[in-house]
Protein backbone atom coordinates (compact mmCIF):
# COMPACT_ATOMS: atom_id res chain seq x y z
CA UNK A 1 0.00 0.00 0.00
CA UNK A 2 1.16 3.42 -1.19
CA UNK A 3 2.20 5.71 2.01
CA UNK A 4 -0.49 7.94 1.96
CA UNK A 5 1.24 10.96 3.66
CA UNK A 6 3.61 11.49 1.07
CA UNK A 7 3.85 14.20 -0.72
CA UNK A 8 1.87 13.97 -3.52
CA UNK A 9 -1.22 11.95 -2.41
CA UNK A 10 -4.00 12.19 -4.62
CA UNK A 11 -7.22 12.90 -3.08
CA UNK A 12 -10.45 12.66 -4.54
CA UNK A 13 -13.05 14.23 -2.55
CA UNK A 14 -16.18 13.94 -3.47
CA UNK A 15 -19.61 15.58 -2.30
CA UNK A 16 -22.38 12.91 -2.57
CA UNK A 17 -25.56 13.50 -4.75
CA UNK A 18 -28.92 15.18 -3.31
CA UNK A 19 -32.26 14.06 -4.45
CA UNK A 20 -33.69 16.22 -7.13
CA UNK A 21 -36.60 16.51 -5.94
CA UNK A 22 -35.53 18.05 -2.81
CA UNK A 23 -36.90 21.55 -1.53
CA UNK A 24 -33.25 22.51 -1.46
CA UNK A 25 -32.34 21.53 -5.13
CA UNK A 26 -33.80 23.89 -6.88
CA UNK A 27 -31.70 23.32 -10.01
CA UNK A 28 -34.71 24.81 -12.51
CA UNK A 29 -33.67 28.27 -10.68
CA UNK A 30 -30.03 27.36 -10.73
CA UNK A 31 -30.57 27.38 -14.69
CA UNK A 32 -31.86 30.63 -14.49
CA UNK A 33 -29.00 32.42 -13.51
CA UNK A 34 -26.12 30.28 -15.01
CA UNK A 35 -25.59 28.21 -12.14
CA UNK A 36 -26.10 24.70 -11.24
CA UNK A 37 -26.43 23.78 -8.33
CA UNK A 38 -27.88 26.12 -5.24
CA UNK A 39 -25.08 25.87 -2.38
CA UNK A 40 -21.58 24.71 -2.93
CA UNK A 41 -20.20 22.32 -0.30
CA UNK A 42 -18.63 23.79 3.12
CA UNK A 43 -18.59 20.55 4.86
CA UNK A 44 -15.95 19.24 2.68
CA UNK A 45 -14.35 22.29 1.89
CA UNK A 46 -13.75 22.72 5.42
CA UNK A 47 -12.33 18.68 5.47
CA UNK A 48 -9.76 19.46 2.56
CA UNK A 49 -8.48 22.15 4.72
CA UNK A 50 -7.80 19.83 7.50
CA UNK A 51 -6.91 16.64 5.76
CA UNK A 52 -2.36 17.01 4.82
CA UNK A 53 -1.84 20.26 2.60
CA UNK A 54 0.90 18.19 0.95
CA UNK A 55 -1.73 15.88 -1.11
CA UNK A 56 -2.78 16.93 -4.12
CA UNK A 57 -6.45 17.48 -4.25
CA UNK A 58 -9.27 16.74 -6.50
CA UNK A 59 -13.10 18.33 -5.95
CA UNK A 60 -15.88 16.40 -7.75
CA UNK A 61 -19.80 18.08 -6.94
CA UNK A 62 -22.29 14.85 -8.01
CA UNK A 63 -24.15 17.42 -7.92
CA UNK A 64 -22.91 20.06 -10.31
CA UNK A 65 -20.59 17.37 -12.44
CA UNK A 66 -20.46 13.61 -13.79
CA UNK A 67 -18.45 11.41 -11.50
CA UNK A 68 -15.98 9.45 -13.69
CA UNK A 69 -14.57 6.17 -14.08
CA UNK A 70 -11.29 8.68 -14.92
CA UNK A 71 -11.58 10.15 -11.22
CA UNK A 72 -11.01 6.60 -9.18
CA UNK A 73 -8.20 5.93 -11.87
CA UNK A 74 -6.50 9.54 -10.88
CA UNK A 75 -7.34 8.78 -6.95
CA UNK A 76 -5.17 7.36 -4.23
CA UNK A 77 -7.52 7.68 -1.18
CA UNK A 78 -10.95 8.93 -1.74
CA UNK A 79 -13.38 11.02 0.70
CA UNK A 80 -16.76 11.89 0.96
CA UNK A 81 -19.70 11.77 3.36
CA UNK A 82 -22.61 13.87 4.17
CA UNK A 83 -26.32 13.74 5.73
CA UNK A 84 -28.86 10.98 5.74
CA UNK A 85 -30.84 12.29 1.90
CA UNK A 86 -27.18 11.80 0.52
CA UNK A 87 -27.00 8.29 2.39
CA UNK A 88 -27.44 6.13 -1.20
CA UNK A 89 -25.18 8.31 -3.25
CA UNK A 90 -22.27 7.66 -0.13
CA UNK A 91 -22.86 4.14 -0.46
CA UNK A 92 -22.63 4.21 -4.43
CA UNK A 93 -19.31 5.94 -4.26
CA UNK A 94 -17.76 3.66 -1.37
CA UNK A 95 -18.64 0.70 -3.97
CA UNK A 96 -17.08 2.16 -7.05
CA UNK A 97 -13.94 3.34 -5.24
CA UNK A 98 -13.11 -0.10 -3.82
CA UNK A 99 -13.47 -1.66 -7.22
CA UNK A 100 -10.71 0.89 -8.28
CA UNK A 101 -8.44 -0.49 -5.14
CA UNK A 102 -8.64 2.94 -3.62
CA UNK A 103 -9.13 3.43 0.12
CA UNK A 104 -12.31 5.55 1.35
CA UNK A 105 -12.73 7.66 3.99
CA UNK A 106 -16.07 8.35 5.20
CA UNK A 107 -17.58 11.16 7.69
CA UNK A 108 -20.51 14.02 7.89
CA UNK A 109 -23.93 14.12 9.56
CA UNK A 110 -25.17 10.60 8.64
CA UNK A 111 -22.19 8.22 9.78
CA UNK A 112 -22.15 10.24 12.92
CA UNK A 113 -25.22 9.27 13.60
CA UNK A 114 -25.48 6.02 12.24
CA UNK A 115 -21.68 4.80 11.61
CA UNK A 116 -23.26 1.12 11.92
CA UNK A 117 -24.33 1.33 8.14
CA UNK A 118 -21.04 2.81 6.77
CA UNK A 119 -18.79 -0.34 8.19
CA UNK A 120 -17.90 -0.65 4.44
CA UNK A 121 -16.00 2.52 4.44
CA UNK A 122 -11.49 1.61 4.78
CA UNK A 123 -11.38 4.94 7.33
CA UNK A 124 -14.79 6.12 9.42
CA UNK A 125 -14.34 9.16 11.17
CA UNK A 126 -17.50 10.40 13.20
CA UNK A 127 -18.45 13.82 15.00
CA UNK A 128 -16.51 16.98 14.84
CA UNK A 129 -13.06 16.77 12.15
CA UNK A 130 -11.13 19.01 13.85
CA UNK A 131 -10.61 16.66 16.21
CA UNK A 132 -11.15 13.07 14.42
CA UNK A 133 -9.76 13.55 11.41
CA UNK A 134 -6.19 14.27 13.20
CA UNK A 135 -6.54 10.71 14.52
CA UNK A 136 -7.15 9.08 11.33
CA UNK A 137 -3.73 10.59 10.56
CA UNK A 138 -2.00 9.79 13.06
CA UNK A 139 -3.12 6.10 12.43
CA UNK A 140 -1.41 7.18 8.29
CA UNK A 141 1.51 7.43 10.00
CA UNK A 142 1.38 3.95 11.53
CA UNK A 143 0.19 2.68 8.06
CA UNK A 144 -3.02 1.62 9.60
CA UNK A 145 -5.10 0.94 6.40
CA UNK A 146 -9.00 0.79 8.48
CA UNK A 147 -9.71 2.72 11.58
CA UNK A 148 -12.73 4.11 12.78
CA UNK A 149 -12.59 7.58 14.77
CA UNK A 150 -14.75 9.19 17.39
CA UNK A 151 -15.52 11.57 19.96
CA UNK A 152 -17.90 13.41 22.56
CA UNK A 153 -15.29 16.09 23.00
CA UNK A 154 -16.39 19.81 20.36
CA UNK A 155 -14.61 21.50 18.41
CA UNK A 156 -12.90 25.07 19.60
CA UNK A 157 -14.25 27.27 16.90
CA UNK A 158 -12.03 29.73 17.41
CA UNK A 159 -8.65 27.59 15.94
CA UNK A 160 -10.84 26.38 12.83
CA UNK A 161 -9.30 26.52 9.65
CA UNK A 162 -10.50 28.64 6.15
CA UNK A 163 -11.96 26.39 4.01
CA UNK A 164 -10.25 25.26 0.96
CA UNK A 165 -12.78 27.36 -1.46
CA UNK A 166 -10.42 27.13 -4.48
CA UNK A 167 -11.35 23.86 -4.96
CA UNK A 168 -14.36 24.65 -6.24
CA UNK A 169 -16.04 27.07 -9.28
CA UNK A 170 -17.71 29.86 -7.97
CA UNK A 171 -19.94 29.76 -11.44
CA UNK A 172 -21.90 26.71 -10.69
CA UNK A 173 -23.65 28.06 -7.60
CA UNK A 174 -26.04 30.39 -6.68
CA UNK A 175 -24.32 30.38 -2.76
CA UNK A 176 -20.95 29.89 -1.17
CA UNK A 177 -21.33 29.31 2.75
CA UNK A 178 -19.85 29.68 5.83
CA UNK A 179 -20.19 28.98 9.50
CA UNK A 180 -19.85 30.83 12.06
CA UNK A 181 -21.32 28.79 14.97
CA UNK A 182 -22.16 25.29 15.60
CA UNK A 183 -24.62 24.10 18.49
CA UNK A 184 -27.90 25.30 19.44
CA UNK A 185 -29.04 26.57 23.15
CA UNK A 186 -32.57 25.08 22.57
CA UNK A 187 -33.70 21.41 23.33
CA UNK A 188 -36.29 20.74 20.47
CA UNK A 189 -36.86 16.72 21.15
CA UNK A 190 -36.68 16.11 17.08
CA UNK A 191 -33.81 17.84 16.36
CA UNK A 192 -30.34 15.54 15.57
CA UNK A 193 -28.17 19.30 16.02
CA UNK A 194 -28.07 19.65 19.58
CA UNK A 195 -27.09 15.76 19.78
CA UNK A 196 -24.64 16.24 16.91
CA UNK A 197 -22.85 19.98 18.03
CA UNK A 198 -24.42 20.28 21.67
CA UNK A 199 -26.56 22.81 23.43
CA UNK A 200 -23.62 25.60 23.84
CA UNK A 201 -23.37 27.61 20.91
CA UNK A 202 -19.67 27.86 20.05
CA UNK A 203 -18.63 30.87 17.51
CA UNK A 204 -15.52 32.32 15.78
CA UNK A 205 -14.06 34.95 16.40
CA UNK A 206 -15.05 38.39 14.34
CA UNK A 207 -11.09 38.02 13.04
CA UNK A 208 -11.83 34.59 11.59
CA UNK A 209 -14.91 35.54 9.88
CA UNK A 210 -13.00 38.47 8.03
CA UNK A 211 -10.38 36.43 7.13
CA UNK A 212 -12.95 34.07 5.49
CA UNK A 213 -15.04 36.92 4.07
CA UNK A 214 -11.63 38.37 2.60
CA UNK A 215 -10.55 34.81 1.24
CA UNK A 216 -13.29 34.91 -1.04
CA UNK A 217 -13.21 38.37 -1.77
CA UNK A 218 -9.33 37.47 -2.71
CA UNK A 219 -10.82 34.56 -4.69
CA UNK A 220 -12.70 36.87 -7.19
CA UNK A 221 -16.10 35.61 -5.64
CA UNK A 222 -19.24 38.34 -5.31
CA UNK A 223 -22.52 37.56 -4.22
CA UNK A 224 -25.11 35.96 -1.53
CA UNK A 225 -22.91 34.29 0.42
CA UNK A 226 -24.65 31.96 3.49
CA UNK A 227 -24.16 31.55 7.32
CA UNK A 228 -25.04 28.12 7.09
CA UNK A 229 -25.06 27.79 11.21
CA UNK A 230 -28.29 26.08 12.43
CA UNK A 231 -29.30 29.09 14.88
CA UNK A 232 -27.05 32.24 14.13
CA UNK A 233 -27.94 34.46 16.78
CA UNK A 234 -27.76 31.00 19.22
CA UNK A 235 -25.00 33.36 21.47
CA UNK A 236 -26.59 37.00 20.82
CA UNK A 237 -23.62 38.30 22.87
CA UNK A 238 -21.19 36.95 20.28
CA UNK A 239 -23.29 37.67 17.16
CA UNK A 240 -23.65 41.27 18.34
CA UNK A 241 -19.38 41.32 17.99
CA UNK A 242 -19.38 40.25 14.62
CA UNK A 243 -21.91 41.98 12.68
CA UNK A 244 -20.22 45.48 13.42
CA UNK A 245 -17.01 43.35 12.58
CA UNK A 246 -18.29 42.66 8.96
CA UNK A 247 -20.50 45.73 8.82
CA UNK A 248 -17.01 47.92 8.95
CA UNK A 249 -15.24 44.98 6.24
CA UNK A 250 -18.37 44.86 4.35
CA UNK A 251 -17.89 49.09 3.67
CA UNK A 252 -14.81 49.34 3.06
CA UNK A 253 -14.66 46.84 0.27
CA UNK A 254 -17.67 48.60 -1.36
CA UNK A 255 -19.69 45.65 -0.21
CA UNK A 256 -19.20 43.04 -2.39
CA UNK A 257 -21.67 40.49 -0.84
CA UNK A 258 -24.76 39.87 0.91
CA UNK A 259 -25.87 37.26 3.52
CA UNK A 260 -28.44 35.34 4.39
CA UNK A 261 -28.80 32.56 7.56
CA UNK A 262 -30.66 30.04 9.73
CA UNK A 263 -32.31 32.13 13.40
CA UNK A 264 -34.71 31.21 15.88
CA UNK A 265 -38.06 33.12 15.48
CA UNK A 266 -37.14 35.02 18.76
CA UNK A 267 -35.01 37.04 16.68
CA UNK A 268 -37.86 39.31 15.86
CA UNK A 269 -38.02 40.31 19.47
CA UNK A 270 -34.81 41.97 19.04
CA UNK A 271 -34.80 45.49 17.19
CA UNK A 272 -31.55 46.50 17.65
CA UNK A 273 -30.22 42.98 16.55
CA UNK A 274 -32.30 43.04 13.42
CA UNK A 275 -30.82 46.58 12.24
CA UNK A 276 -27.29 44.96 13.08
CA UNK A 277 -27.79 42.26 10.21
CA UNK A 278 -29.98 44.77 8.19
CA UNK A 279 -27.39 47.05 7.90
CA UNK A 280 -24.57 44.09 6.18
CA UNK A 281 -27.45 43.21 3.92
CA UNK A 282 -28.88 40.05 5.14
CA UNK A 283 -31.61 39.36 2.91
CA UNK A 284 -33.12 36.22 4.05
CA UNK A 285 -33.44 34.34 7.20
CA UNK A 286 -35.10 30.53 7.62
CA UNK A 287 -37.00 30.38 10.65
CA UNK A 288 -37.92 26.82 12.37
CA UNK A 289 -41.99 27.29 13.03
CA UNK A 290 -43.08 23.36 12.89
CA UNK A 291 -46.62 24.49 14.07
CA UNK A 292 -48.42 27.04 15.23
CA UNK A 293 -50.06 24.79 18.04
CA UNK A 294 -48.73 26.16 20.94
CA UNK A 295 -49.60 22.31 22.80
CA UNK A 296 -47.43 20.57 20.17
CA UNK A 297 -45.13 23.28 20.94
CA UNK A 298 -44.77 22.45 24.52
CA UNK A 299 -44.74 18.71 24.14
CA UNK A 300 -42.00 18.67 21.13
CA UNK A 301 -39.50 21.39 24.01
CA UNK A 302 -39.33 24.01 20.67
CA UNK A 303 -40.72 26.02 23.95
CA UNK A 304 -38.83 29.00 22.38
CA UNK A 305 -42.16 29.82 19.82
CA UNK A 306 -44.25 29.60 22.28
CA UNK A 307 -47.03 32.17 22.84
CA UNK A 308 -45.20 34.29 20.04
CA UNK A 309 -47.75 35.99 17.17
CA UNK A 310 -45.91 33.95 13.92
CA UNK A 311 -47.91 36.91 11.91
CA UNK A 312 -46.44 39.59 13.86
CA UNK A 313 -42.88 38.32 14.46
CA UNK A 314 -42.58 37.41 10.73
CA UNK A 315 -43.64 41.06 9.84
CA UNK A 316 -41.60 42.27 12.19
CA UNK A 317 -38.68 40.55 10.06
CA UNK A 318 -40.05 42.00 6.78
CA UNK A 319 -39.67 45.38 8.00
CA UNK A 320 -35.67 44.88 8.44
CA UNK A 321 -35.34 43.83 4.63
CA UNK A 322 -35.27 40.36 5.30
CA UNK A 323 -37.28 37.38 3.76
CA UNK A 324 -38.40 34.66 5.95
CA UNK A 325 -38.45 31.58 4.90
CA UNK A 326 -39.79 28.81 7.28
CA UNK A 327 -39.75 25.11 8.09
CA UNK A 328 -43.24 23.24 9.14
CA UNK A 329 -44.08 19.71 10.00
CA UNK A 330 -47.20 17.12 10.53
CA UNK A 331 -47.26 14.60 12.51
CA UNK A 332 -46.53 15.64 15.51
CA UNK A 333 -48.60 13.72 18.92
CA UNK A 334 -51.97 16.17 19.88
CA UNK A 335 -52.64 17.06 16.05
CA UNK A 336 -56.29 17.16 15.33
CA UNK A 337 -58.68 17.31 12.65
CA UNK A 338 -58.25 21.05 12.56
CA UNK A 339 -54.03 21.28 12.15
CA UNK A 340 -54.13 21.61 8.59
CA UNK A 341 -56.17 24.01 8.84
CA UNK A 342 -54.19 26.16 11.21
CA UNK A 343 -51.22 25.27 8.91
CA UNK A 344 -52.35 27.14 6.26
CA UNK A 345 -53.77 30.05 7.85
CA UNK A 346 -50.16 30.70 9.42
CA UNK A 347 -48.58 30.28 6.28
CA UNK A 348 -51.05 32.30 3.99
CA UNK A 349 -51.22 35.10 6.68
CA UNK A 350 -47.88 35.46 7.55
CA UNK A 351 -46.56 35.76 3.54
CA UNK A 352 -44.30 33.38 4.09
CA UNK A 353 -43.49 31.99 0.37
CA UNK A 354 -41.16 29.25 0.51
CA UNK A 355 -42.36 27.22 3.47
CA UNK A 356 -41.00 23.97 3.69
CA UNK A 357 -43.41 21.53 4.94
CA UNK A 358 -42.13 17.81 5.65
CA UNK A 359 -43.55 14.96 7.71
CA UNK A 360 -41.84 13.83 10.75
CA UNK A 361 -38.84 11.88 10.70
CA UNK A 362 -37.38 10.48 13.69
CA UNK A 363 -33.94 10.72 13.25
CA UNK A 364 -31.45 8.92 14.50
CA UNK A 365 -29.83 9.67 17.92
CA UNK A 366 -32.56 12.20 18.88
CA UNK A 367 -34.71 12.45 21.71
CA UNK A 368 -37.94 11.87 19.57
CA UNK A 369 -36.26 8.70 18.60
CA UNK A 370 -35.35 7.63 21.98
CA UNK A 371 -38.87 8.11 22.87
CA UNK A 372 -40.75 6.40 20.41
CA UNK A 373 -38.69 3.07 20.78
CA UNK A 374 -39.73 3.48 24.17
CA UNK A 375 -42.91 3.52 23.55
CA UNK A 376 -42.49 0.71 21.37
CA UNK A 377 -43.96 2.76 18.13
CA UNK A 378 -40.66 3.08 16.17
CA UNK A 379 -40.84 1.35 12.84
CA UNK A 380 -36.88 1.69 12.70
CA UNK A 381 -33.73 1.57 15.02
CA UNK A 382 -31.78 3.19 12.40
CA UNK A 383 -32.81 5.57 9.32
CA UNK A 384 -32.06 3.82 5.51
CA UNK A 385 -33.72 5.24 2.14
CA UNK A 386 -35.73 2.82 0.62
CA UNK A 387 -34.26 1.31 -2.23
CA UNK A 388 -38.18 2.05 -4.35
CA UNK A 389 -38.09 5.21 -3.12
CA UNK A 390 -33.87 7.12 -3.08
CA UNK A 391 -35.48 10.08 -4.11
CA UNK A 392 -35.64 11.58 -0.74
CA UNK A 393 -35.58 14.18 2.06
CA UNK A 394 -38.00 15.14 4.77
CA UNK A 395 -40.73 16.63 2.29
CA UNK A 396 -40.86 13.38 0.65
CA UNK A 397 -40.06 10.95 3.62
CA UNK A 398 -41.23 10.76 7.09
CA UNK A 399 -43.82 9.15 9.76
CA UNK A 400 -41.06 6.14 9.75
CA UNK A 401 -43.85 5.55 13.67
CA UNK A 402 -46.98 4.94 14.52
CA UNK A 403 -48.77 7.87 14.70
CA UNK A 404 -51.07 9.39 17.35
CA UNK A 405 -53.81 9.60 15.16
CA UNK A 406 -54.76 7.83 11.53
CA UNK A 407 -51.59 8.03 9.84
CA UNK A 408 -54.02 8.26 6.46
CA UNK A 409 -55.46 11.52 8.05
CA UNK A 410 -51.86 13.05 8.61
CA UNK A 411 -51.21 12.00 5.18
CA UNK A 412 -54.32 13.38 3.85
CA UNK A 413 -53.63 16.58 5.92
CA UNK A 414 -49.97 17.04 4.41
CA UNK A 415 -51.37 16.23 0.72
CA UNK A 416 -53.82 19.02 1.10
CA UNK A 417 -51.76 21.77 2.94
CA UNK A 418 -48.83 21.02 -0.08
CA UNK A 419 -51.79 21.24 -2.45
CA UNK A 420 -53.02 24.72 -0.91
CA UNK A 421 -49.71 26.20 -0.29
CA UNK A 422 -48.55 25.51 -3.65
CA UNK A 423 -51.61 26.11 -5.88
CA UNK A 424 -50.72 29.19 -8.13
CA UNK A 425 -53.17 31.90 -6.77
CA UNK A 426 -52.32 31.05 -3.08
CA UNK A 427 -48.74 31.00 -3.86
CA UNK A 428 -48.49 34.46 -5.33
CA UNK A 429 -51.56 36.09 -2.88
CA UNK A 430 -47.82 35.20 -0.50
CA UNK A 431 -45.58 36.63 -3.30
CA UNK A 432 -47.35 39.93 -2.90
CA UNK A 433 -48.34 40.10 0.25
CA UNK A 434 -44.34 40.27 0.91
CA UNK A 435 -43.33 42.24 -1.64
CA UNK A 436 -45.54 44.79 -0.08
CA UNK A 437 -44.58 44.39 3.40
CA UNK A 438 -40.88 43.93 3.20
CA UNK A 439 -38.58 47.03 3.49
CA UNK A 440 -35.17 46.36 1.13
CA UNK A 441 -32.21 48.62 1.77
CA UNK A 442 -29.29 46.78 -0.05
CA UNK A 443 -25.76 47.48 0.07
CA UNK A 444 -24.17 44.74 -2.12
CA UNK A 445 -24.29 46.83 -5.57
CA UNK A 446 -23.15 43.66 -8.60
CA UNK A 447 -20.76 44.86 -11.72
CA UNK A 448 -21.68 44.68 -15.12
CA UNK A 449 -21.22 41.03 -15.86
CA UNK A 450 -23.77 40.56 -12.71
CA UNK A 451 -26.20 42.75 -13.99
CA UNK A 452 -26.79 41.31 -17.12
CA UNK A 453 -27.25 38.27 -16.37
CA UNK A 454 -29.76 39.39 -14.09
CA UNK A 455 -31.31 41.23 -16.94
CA UNK A 456 -31.30 37.93 -18.84
CA UNK A 457 -32.75 35.90 -15.92
CA UNK A 458 -35.31 38.17 -15.52
CA UNK A 459 -36.53 38.17 -19.34
CA UNK A 460 -36.65 34.28 -18.84
CA UNK A 461 -39.08 34.39 -15.58
CA UNK A 462 -41.27 36.78 -17.55
CA UNK A 463 -41.24 34.43 -20.41
CA UNK A 464 -41.76 31.11 -18.32
CA UNK A 465 -44.40 32.86 -15.84
CA UNK A 466 -45.85 35.97 -17.37
CA UNK A 467 -46.94 33.64 -20.75
CA UNK A 468 -48.38 30.71 -19.07
CA UNK A 469 -51.65 30.03 -18.39
CA UNK A 470 -51.53 28.83 -15.41
CA UNK A 471 -49.32 32.00 -13.76
CA UNK A 472 -49.71 34.63 -16.02
CA UNK A 473 -52.55 36.40 -14.85
CA UNK A 474 -50.85 36.10 -10.92
CA UNK A 475 -47.40 36.80 -11.79
CA UNK A 476 -47.95 39.86 -13.99
CA UNK A 477 -50.93 41.37 -11.15
CA UNK A 478 -47.89 40.50 -8.83
CA UNK A 479 -45.28 42.26 -10.31
CA UNK A 480 -47.35 45.38 -11.40
CA UNK A 481 -48.79 45.85 -7.52
CA UNK A 482 -45.46 45.55 -5.62
CA UNK A 483 -43.81 47.95 -8.76
CA UNK A 484 -45.70 50.79 -8.45
CA UNK A 485 -46.48 50.47 -4.41
CA UNK A 486 -43.18 48.97 -3.15
CA UNK A 487 -40.69 49.15 -6.10
CA UNK A 488 -37.81 48.68 -3.34
CA UNK A 489 -39.03 45.04 -3.15
CA UNK A 490 -39.30 44.22 -7.17
CA UNK A 491 -35.83 42.42 -7.45
CA UNK A 492 -36.81 40.25 -4.51
CA UNK A 493 -40.80 39.68 -5.54
CA UNK A 494 -39.32 38.64 -8.78
CA UNK A 495 -36.91 36.01 -7.34
CA UNK A 496 -39.94 34.34 -4.94
CA UNK A 497 -42.05 34.68 -7.91
CA UNK A 498 -39.41 32.38 -9.98
CA UNK A 499 -39.11 30.28 -6.79
CA UNK A 500 -42.86 28.74 -8.02
CA UNK A 501 -40.85 26.74 -10.79
CA UNK A 502 -39.16 24.71 -8.28
CA UNK A 503 -41.71 24.57 -6.12
CA UNK A 504 -44.63 23.34 -8.32
CA UNK A 505 -42.79 20.40 -9.69
CA UNK A 506 -41.82 19.45 -6.28
CA UNK A 507 -45.44 19.26 -5.30
CA UNK A 508 -46.35 17.52 -7.86
CA UNK A 509 -43.35 15.11 -6.34
CA UNK A 510 -44.52 15.36 -3.26
CA UNK A 511 -47.85 14.83 -4.13
CA UNK A 512 -47.74 11.23 -6.56
CA UNK A 513 -45.56 9.90 -4.26
CA UNK A 514 -47.53 10.21 -0.79
CA UNK A 515 -50.65 9.33 -2.41
CA UNK A 516 -48.77 6.31 -3.46
CA UNK A 517 -48.83 5.62 -0.29
CA UNK A 518 -51.71 6.25 0.86
CA UNK A 519 -53.66 3.99 -1.83
CA UNK A 520 -50.92 1.33 -0.17
CA UNK A 521 -52.13 1.97 3.03
CA UNK A 522 -56.02 1.44 2.12
CA UNK A 523 -55.03 -1.75 0.31
CA UNK A 524 -54.48 -3.47 3.25
CA UNK A 525 -55.19 -1.07 6.28
CA UNK A 526 -53.69 1.05 8.75
CA UNK A 527 -52.69 -2.05 11.03
CA UNK A 528 -51.48 -4.33 8.28
CA UNK A 529 -49.68 -1.47 7.25
CA UNK A 530 -47.60 -1.29 10.66
CA UNK A 531 -46.98 -4.52 10.82
CA UNK A 532 -45.32 -4.80 7.70
CA UNK A 533 -43.15 -1.90 8.64
CA UNK A 534 -42.08 -3.53 11.90
CA UNK A 535 -41.06 -6.74 10.10
CA UNK A 536 -39.18 -4.82 7.77
CA UNK A 537 -36.60 -3.78 10.50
Amino acid sequence: MKNLLAKGTRCLIVQSKFSAFSFWNYIDICKLVGAKYPAAPLGLMTVAALLPQQWEFKFVDANVELLLNEHFEWADIVCTGGMLPQQQSIFSIIDKAHRYGCPVVVGGPDPSSQPNLYQSADYLVQNEGEITIPMFIQDLEKGCKSGEYKTDEKADMTKAVVPRFDLIQFKDYIQVGIQYSRGCPYNCEFCDIIELYGRKSRTKTPEQIIKELQTLYDLGYRGHIDFVDDNFIGNKNNVRKVLPAIRDWSEANNYPFYFSTEASLNLADDENLLQMMKDVDFRFVFIGIETPEDEILKLTNKNTNVNIPIGKAVNKIYSYGMIVNAGFIIGFDKETDQTAEKMIKCIQDSGICMAMLGMLYALPNTQLTRRLKREGRLFNDSSTLRLTNPEIDQTSSGLNFITSRSRLDVLNDYIRVIKYIYDPKRYFERVTYTGLHLKPVYKYRPGIARILKTVKAFIKVCIKMGFKKTTGWFYWKTFFTVIFKNPKATEATVNLAAMFIHFHKQSKFIDDLTNKEIRSIESCGEDKFNQLMFQKR
